[in-house]
């Protein structure tokens, strides 16, 4: 069921994409390694930079499609949910993986439930 338009997804890719560059000294990733730390902010950086060329309201140069934007993101939400996993630093006393799993789930669920298609573009047609 596609329920969020492609402006509030752009509204909510640049926010994630702020909250991952952040979260590592929210959450005091450091204590985990490196890994733990530049993960998330790559993974931010690249979102933002992906928002920025993609064929929606909030998109700068609108380069890519918002089906390949959207492709994206699941992609990317699942590398981010499984990351503590697969780079060791998922220690679970403390709970380190949740912050990851859950923002994952969370990019993973905004690229499934958005729509296509801009609002833009169907007012065009």
């Amino acid at each position: 069921m596609k329920v969020i338009s492609t402006k509030t997804h752009g509204v909510l890719d640049y926010l994630e994409g702020i909250l991952l560059i952040a979260v590592p000294a929210i959450f005091n990733f450091g204590r985990w390694g490196e890994a733990a730390i530049s993960l998330p902010q790559i993974l931010g950086l690249g979102l933002i930079l992906y928002s920025l060329v993609t064929r929606y309201e909030l998109g700068v140069i609108k380069s890519i499609s918002m089906k390949t934007h959207l492709t994206l993101d699941v992609f990317a939400g699942a590398f981010l949910a499984i990351s503590p996993f697969l780079f060791g630093f998922y220690d679970s006393a403390q709970n380190a993986w949740l912050p990851y799993v859950a923002i994952g789930l969370v990019i993973i669920l905004g690229g499934i439930m958005t729509k296509i298609t801009p609002e833009s573009l169907k007012e065009n047609n």
